[in-house]
């Protein structure tokens, strides 16, 4: 049994006014997001506007907790960059060895990769987009990292999480519709 089998699983178990709590969990995790947790919750018998409201909110949650942690490490890193800067023109000498790792090498392809389609598109394109290749939640952080404004990646996350959302709950209980 898989993740998205447990979650319809659960959804179906608990009492009706706990269902859309446990599709908003289901939105808060990568991969699944609000899309998928809308689907569990139409196929789970949840009607479709509660589902698909409870997976935003799930989703959005999660993705503004990323990003307030996101933009606060970025910022010390900054800070204590800034604060080395100091030290070194001052005279002091480094604090940690500068020497880069091999994982460095790998980390700086995904970043250029990243700057790339961030320069080409912008934050809405990669908010609007980003769940066709990467969840929500990794877009996200890696705009916060980039230095983007927490309330400018907040209000394109929301527009793109309502919209892909509303998307797939209108397909799924479409055809759940038919169905029955």
């Amino acid at each position: 049994m898989n993740l998205i089998e447990t979650f319809q699983n659960l959804v179906a178990q608990v009492p009706d006014l706990v269902q859309p709590l446990i599709v908003a969990l289901a939105g808060a995790i990568p991969f699944i997001e609000g899309e998928g947790a809308a689907g569990i919750g139409i196929i789970g018998g949840i009607p479709p506007v509660i589902a698909a409201i409870a997976a935003m909110i799930g989703n959005f949650v999660c993705v503004a907790i990323l990003v307030l942690a996101s933009s606060g490490a970025r910022q010390a890193i900054v800070n204590r960059a800034r604060s080395r800067e100091s030290v070194i023109a001052g005279g002091g000498a480094p604090l940690v060895d500068e020497t880069p790792s091999p994982e460095a090498g790998r980390s700086a392809a995904r970043t250029e990769k990243f700057q790339r389609a961030f320069e080409r598109y912008g934050v809405p394109g990669v908010s609007l987009l980003g769940p066709l290749l990467l969840p929500t939640h990794f877009t996200a952080t890696m705009l916060a990292a980039a230095g983007i404004g927490k309330a400018r990646i907040l209000l394109w996350q929301a527009v793109a999480i309502v919209g892909w959302t509303t998307i797939v709950a209108v397909i799924v209980g479409s055809a759940v519709y038919a169905v029955s």
